[in-house]
């Protein structure tokens, strides 16, 4: 079981959806290291308008084309953890921005792994974390 609380680092990797690694997308590649590393976790959020460097817009309105839509890669661990794995993003974002925030992290519990239906209820029928 995984948990985190207190003083954490949030790393953003905003990209282009049409980015890719190898033939497949990069949020996906930046998903599958941050997990092999051991981090908390890892989640992948998509745009629907945005602009970068470029200052081209782009959007997913209907009489718009929905090409490259602005996408974030949000990870939150430890510093020491975060500040490790920045190496493998240097390899593997070209273009694109990384930022990096300190943030508090207030409750994180991973699963178990058990069923639901495994779980604890209380008193109000609520299943327990």
């Amino acid at each position: 079981m995984t948990r985190l609380t207190g003083r954490a680092l949030r790393l953003t990797v905003y990209i282009g959806e049409d980015d890719t690694w190898h033939h497949k997308p990069l949020y996906t590649e930046i998903v599958h290291r941050a997990h092999a590393a051991g981090l908390a976790g890892a989640s992948v959020f998509r745009g629907i308008e945005g602009f970068g460097a470029s200052s081209r817009i782009h959007t997913c309105r209907l009489l718009s084309l929905s090409e490259d839509l602005p996408v974030a890669v949000v990870v939150v661990d430890t510093e020491e953890r975060v500040r490790a794995f920045l190496p493998q993003l240097d390899e593997l974002v070209t273009e694109g921005l990384v930022t990096l925030d300190d943030c508090e992290v207030i409750r994180y519990v991973g699963r178990t792994g058990e069923p639901d239906e495994a779980r604890e209820t209380d008193a109000k029928g609520k299943k327990s974390l």
